[in-house]
């Protein structure tokens, strides 16, 4: 199997500490297996994406010395795929229109969790809008047994998560019309022959729906890493939205170093002198962490 990795930024600021954790380990990950690294600008959320983002995110990298392998892919180009994999579920009835609001979704959890039971979204317009108008389209999930969607994760080891009792059935276009992240990153990574993900654990709480879709829409799952994320110092995961600051374009090695540390690897400080020598110690150091975990 040829090795096919990306890195997926949002464009919703500059890049930051945490995400670039996710750019190295991305990238270390598909150099160690002499692999390709791809970048994909994940635009797809018109409201949070920021005008120049997008461009600054792809400046940095370079400046950063992680080169793409191939030109970078643009979500928000893709709005065809998108619908092509929508139209393809709702021929497969596996998909159906939801008529609920935030809030009466917000006050059915709400009963839900004083009953002590389920808090994943108890499937009211499974049966049809009763009067309601269709807002989103949600994807059923399965009921009983076949709910648990159990994978191996380099990092973080085997996982399980029910989608029937923990999610329910979740959105792939909102009601504000937006193509919802669960469906987006499944089409452009079976498009763009993604064999592995590597990403922050603050995000594999998606990987059982993802994996459920992938089997929906009949494409393989690449194998997942998911490394842990930056805390700020008030415990809360680094962000652009609690005010993660930029990277520092002029002094990348301090900010690469720390990253590696980060990940776990230890470098021999005269790696850092050069791009090309703290590349190729980390690429070892993750390539001998990663055949350790096996």
């Amino acid at each position: 199997m040829t090795y096919r990795g990306r890195f997926a930024p949002s464009p919703t600021g500059p890049l930051h500490f945490g995400s670039l954790v996710s750019a190295l380990a991305s990238w270390l990950d598909a150099r160690a297996h002499d692999g390709a690294w791809l970048v994909r600008v994940e635009d797809i959320d018109g409201p949070r994406t920021v005008p120049g983002a997008a461009e600054d995110i792809l400046a940095t990298l370079e400046r950063f010395g992680m080169h793409a392998d191939a030109p970078p892919v643009w979500q928000s180009r893709r709005i065809a795929r998108y619908q092509e994999a929508l139209n393809q579920l709702k021929a497969a009835g596996l998909i159906y229109p939801c008529g609920c609001t935030r809030k009466e979704i917000a006050d059915s959890l709400l009963n839900a969790h004083a009953r002590n039971t389920t808090l994943a979204y108890p499937g009211t317009c499974r049966s049809g809008l009763h009067g309601k108008p269709a807002r989103a389209w949600r994807l059923r999930v399965p009921d009983g047994d076949a709910a648990a969607i159990t994978f191996e994760d380099r990092w973080q080891g085997k996982q399980t998560q029910n989608l029937a009792t923990e999610v329910g059935d979740f959105v792939l276009r909102r009601a504000d019309d937006q193509w919802a992240y669960q469906l987006a990153v499944v089409v452009d990574d079976a498009d763009a022959d993604i064999t592995h993900i590597v990403r922050g654990a603050d995000l594999m709480d998606s990987t059982a729906r993802q994996i459920y879709l992938q089997r929906c829409l009949g494409v393989s799952t690449p194998e997942y890493l998911h490394v842990p994320v930056v805390m700020n110092e008030q415990g809360e995961k680094l962000s652009k939205q609690n005010g993660a600051t930029a990277l520092d374009n002029d002094n990348p090695l301090e900010a690469l170093s720390a990253a590696a540390r980060h990940l776990g690897l230890e470098l021999d400080g005269t790696a850092h002198a050069t791009l090309e020598g703290f590349y190729a110690a980390a690429t070892a150091a993750w390539a001998a962490r990663m055949s350790a975990r096996i």
